[in-house]
């Protein structure tokens, strides 16, 4: 699918979106505005994603020194993008994308959407060939696993 115009611009725009979170900031945001309730739960999505962006950018991923995947197109890449200095594993962006989409699916009709808007923002990773697979899948793993920790450690207000 590289090279075509559509996906590119799709991918690298979810892979621009997940950075820093962007993304699922802008959602929490967006649904805080609806009541006092939903804002409550966009300073703990908030608060989450800035404990796993440490956890998993500063601390896990000092133990993996994996190498990103080289850009081996003769071309250079269809739209710019910043390439992160940290190790390749796990994907943060993922990581990111799932913690943040097991806290916005509780209790929610949109679920699948938001699960769905995880996985297309942790396969733009592997797209863009910022990624390995392995790094993604892991990087998913880890974010589910997360988001139901801080589920536990802090539930919704009712």
């Amino acid at each position: 699918m590289r090279g075509n115009k559509t996906a590119d611009r799709a991918f690298y725009a979810a892979s621009e979106l997940g950075d820093f979170s962007l993304i699922w900031h802008l959602v929490g945001v967006a649904r805080g505005l609806t009541s006092e309730q939903r804002a409550d739960e966009a300073l703990r999505l908030s608060a989450v994603l800035a404990a796993e962006s440490v956890l998993v950018n500063g601390v896990v991923k000092s133990f993996f020194r994996r190498k990103r995947p080289v850009w081996e197109a003769v071309d250079p890449r269809p739209h710019r993008l910043r390439t992160p200095r940290s190790s390749s594993f796990p994907s943060g962006h993922a990581s990111a994308a799932f913690t943040a989409a097991t806290l916005l699916a509780e209790d929610s009709t949109m679920a699948p959407l938001y699960y769905g808007a995880a996985a297309f923002v942790a396969m733009s990773r592997t797209y863009v060939k910022i990624h390995h697979a392995s790094d993604v899948l892991a990087g998913a793993a880890t974010g589910l696993v997360l988001g139901r920790i801080a589920r536990k450690i802090w539930p919704k207000s009712e």
